[in-house]
């Protein structure tokens, strides 16, 4: 760990994010500092680490890093934003790779009689996609890239002028973040049972709405149990939806090397079969909520 990077994580143990008295900028490397840091830990682990619960850590920890520095939007600069929330996303999609193998195989692991016989050639594609999962990680440097960016956002908050309360400008940003929810919730309770994007798109909202919620709830008025329950369940209900989908997806675009492996058709007959059961429960959420 360098200089800078010590004295980022001193002042993160020294700031006291569910202060009313605390600035956003203040505050910002109390929050961010610990993300980087189970966010290298978990880059880390997968080097030794090949199961899913690893991959899955690290996965979430850079989404919940992608989701901070959405809120902290206003206050860095928007290039620099940008930039990091890429890395951010392209660090988890190559985690995500192998992490879409698991799930699948999961998925199929779990119904009597559905493809036992593609367990082998499931294995197989997981074990490459991990190989390569490994490569990107190890080849991007994670530990100093998440550093650099911890290291950036945090210089540039410290030293600016304007300095906007803690509470203030949370409940901002929770709010900015219900209002997109709403916003997809709508447009898709009105969509088409076939218009999956729609209901991906509330999926996204959602997580995002609970991560902000979960940074900030310290030090927003009033509880917010209530609406944490209600995020949970639509990440439940349309995370299934998700997995579903995504598996799917992926098994089509492996037919040529499943081949030979099992009647991969009944495994997608059942797939198409559970895709409408879920469209229609994450529907029913929608009008519930």
């Amino acid at each position: 760990m360098n200089g800078q990077s010590r004295k980022i994580d001193k002042e993160a143990a020294d700031s006291k994010p569910a202060g009313t008295e605390a600035s956003a900028q203040e505050a910002f490397a109390s929050y961010a500092a610990p993300l980087v840091s189970d966010a290298i830990e978990f880059a880390n682990a997968v080097r030794e680490d090949a199961s899913p619960e690893a991959l899955h850590k690290l996965r979430v920890s850079l989404r919940r890093l992608r989701s901070l520095w959405w809120a902290f939007e206003p206050l860095l600069d928007k290039a620099e934003n940008m930039r990091h929330r890429a890395l951010y996303k392209f660090l988890a999609t190559a985690a995500g790779k192998t992490r879409d193998w698991d799930i699948l195989i999961e998925l199929i692991a779990h119904e009597e009689g559905v493809a036992h016989e593609m367990a082998p050639k499931l294995q197989e594609a997981r074990s490459d996609a991990l190989a390569t999962s490994r490569e990107t990680l190890s080849n991007a440097d994670v530990k100093h890239l998440l550093r650099e960016a911890l290291s950036g956002a945090a210089k540039e908050l410290n030293t600016a002028h304007e300095r906007v309360p803690l509470r203030k400008f949370a409940e901002k940003r929770v709010s900015d973040s219900e209002r997109s929810l709403k916003k997809r919730m709508k447009r898709a309770s009105r969509a088409k049972r076939s218009n999956y994007p729609s209901f991906h798109d509330v999926r996204k909202a959602g997580k995002k709405l609970r991560y902000l919620l979960e940074f900030f709830e310290p030090v927003l008025k009033g509880g917010r149990k209530r609406a944490l329950k209600r995020l949970k369940q639509i990440q439940k209900r349309f995370g299934a939806l998700n997995d579903i989908v995504a598996s799917e997806m992926l098994l089509r675009d492996n037919m040529a090397l499943l081949a030979g492996s099992g009647d991969v058709d009944a495994v997608l007959h059942w797939f198409r079969k559970e895709r409408k059961r879920l469209m229609r429960s994450a529907a029913g959420l929608l009008r519930k909520l």
